[in-house]
C-alpha cells in the first residue's frame, strides 16, 4: 500500500475513535439516565434521543455531495468542530427542552463526519472495500466500546458533569489530529460553487437507482433497532435494579463484540458476497432482540446484548460496502449521503416507536416488534443478492 493510503488510513481511524468515543460517552449510558434525572418521560426520552439523529437526515446528502465536489478534508473538519464545542453545552442544561436542542446540534457532528468518512475510504480502497470499511468502523467502535464503561463508572463515581467534561478533552483531540489530515483527502473542484443543477442530478440519479435504496432500507432498519436497543435497553435494565455501572458493561459488551466481528465480516462479505453475510446478521439480531424480556439478569442481558452486537456487526459490515459497490460514475459522496439519510431516518423512528410502545405495551411487546422489523428487512435482500465485491456487469 502507498504510504499516502496508509497515513490517511491511520489517521482517519485515529480521528474516527476519538470524535465517536466522544459522541458515545453523551449518550450511553449517560443520555437516558441524565434525560430521566430531568423528571422526563419514556416519550420524551424517545425524543431526546432522537434528536441527535435528526440532523443526519437534514444534511447527511448535501454533505456527501459537497464533498464530491469541495473535497473531503473541508467537511471533515467542519465536524469536527462541532465534536469539539457541543460538549461544554451539556454543562448548561437544566431541563428537558434543552437537553433537546442540544442533541440536535451534537447530531450534526457525527451526520457529517459518519457520511464523509466513509465516502473517502469507499473512494480510495476498492479490492478490499468491505475489509477497510470494517477495520475503520472497528476502530471508531473501539471509542464506542470504551464509553459505556468508562461512562458508567464516572457517573457512578462522579457526576454527569464528570461525563462530558471527557466528552469535550476527547472532541477537542479529534479537532487537533484533523488538522493533520491532508494526505487523498483533497478533490480538485471543478468550479469555485456547487451548482444546482449538479446537486440535483446526483440526488435523483442516487434515488432511483433501487438496488441502493433496497441496501438504504436495510440499513435504515438495522439502525432503527440499534438506535432502540441503545436507548431503551439502559432503562429495561434499570427497572431490574441493575446499577449504572453493571449496565454500562451490558451496553459495552454489545459494542466490544461489534468491534471483534465486523473486520472479519468485512472479509468475509469481500469473498463470499455481501447477501452471505447480510442474512444470517438479520437473523441473529431477530433472535436476540426477541428473547431480551426472557433474560431479566444482568447476566442474561449481558449475553443477549453480546449477541445482538453479533448480528449488527455482521449485517453493517457488509451494507456500506454494497451501496459503494453500486454507486456509478464516482458519486460516492453522494451515495453514502442517501445511504445516512435514510439510515438516520430509521435511528429516528427507533426511539420514538419504542418509547411509545413502552409507555402503551410495555418492554415485551416493543421488543417483540423490533425484532419483527428485522425479519421483514430480510424480504428486501433478494433483488439484490448478486452483488459481491463490485459493481453488477452491464449498463
Amino acid at each position: 500500500m502507498p504510504s499516502t493510503q496508509r497515513s490517511f488510513f491511520i489517521l482517519i481511524a485515529l480521528i474516527g475513535g476519538l470524535a465517536i468515543f466522544s459522541s458515545t460517552l453523551s449518550k450511553t449510558p449517560v443520555l437516558p439516565l441524565f434525560a430521566l434525572s430531568l423528571h422526563a418521560s419514556p416519550a420524551e426520552i424517545g425524543w431526546i434521543v432522537v434528536a441527535s439523529t435528526l440532523p443526519g437526515i437534514l444534511i447527511s446528502y448535501p454533505a456527501g455531495a459537497l464533498s464530491d465536489h469541495l473535497g473531503k478534508r473541508r467537511l471533515l473538519l467542519a465536524s469536527l468542530v462541532v465534536f469539539a464545542s457541543a460538549p461544554f453545552l451539556y454543562l448548561l442544561i437544566d431541563n428537558t427542552w434543552q437537553l433537546m436542542a442540544v442533541r440536535f446540534y451534537h447530531g450534526f457532528a457525527t451526520a457529517i463526519f459518519g457520511t464523509v468518512a466513509s465516502a473517502a475510504i469507499a473512494e480510495k480502497y476498492t479490492a478490499d472495500r468491505a475489509a477497510r470499511l470494517s477495520t475503520y468502523s472497528s476502530v471508531t467502535i473501539v471509542g464506542r466500546s470504551i464509553a459505556p464503561f468508562l461512562g458508567g463508572v464516572l457517573i457512578s463515581l462522579a457526576s454527569f458533569d464528570a461525563v462530558y467534561i471527557a466528552c469535550a478533552i476527547s472532541g477537542v483531540l479529534a479537532l487537533i489530529v484533523g488538522l493533520l489530515l491532508y494526505d487523498g483527502t483533497e478533490t480538485p473542484a471543478p468550479a469555485t460553487r456547487l451548482e444546482w443543477p449538479h446537486f440535483w442530478t446526483s440526488l435523483t440519479t442516487v434515488l432511483r437507482d433501487r438496488s441502493i435504496m433496497r441496501v438504504s432500507l436495510i440499513e435504515a432498519t438495522q439502525y432503527l433497532v440499534f438506535g432502540a436497543i441503545e436507548a431503551f435497553l439502559a432503562l429495561f435494565a434499570a427497572t431490574l435494579g441493575i446499577p449504572a455501572w453493571q449496565i454500562g458493561i451490558i451496553l459495552g459488551v454489545q459494542l466490544v463484540s461489534i468491534v471483534l466481528t465486523k473486520p472479519l465480516m468485512g472479509r468475509v462479505s469481500d469473498r463470499v458476497g455481501r447477501r452471505q453475510v447480510i442474512l444470517p446478521g438479520l437473523l441473529i439480531g431477530a433472535a436476540s432482540v426477541v428473547l431480551l424480556p426472557f433474560a431479566p439478569s444482568f447476566i442474561g442481558l449481558s449475553g443477549l446484548s453480546l449477541t445482538f452486537g453479533l448480528g449488527f456487526a455482521t449485517v453493517t459490515s457488509s451494507t456500506t460496502a454494497l451501496v459503494a459497490d453500486l454507486t456509478r460514475d464516482g458519486r460516492y459522496g453522494a451515495s453514502m449521503g442517501v445511504l445516512r439519510t435514510v439510515m438516520d431516518i430509521g435511528q429516528s423512528i427507533g426511539p420514538v416507536l419504542t418509547g411509545w410502545m413502552v409507555s402503551t405495551a410495555g418492554y415485551g411487546s416493543a421488543f417483540t416488534l423490533l425484532a419483527l422489523l428485522l425479519l421483514l428487512a430480510t424480504l428486501l435482500l433478494e433483488p439484490i443478492g448478486y452483488c459481491r465485491s463490485g459493481p453488477p456487469a452491464g449498463p
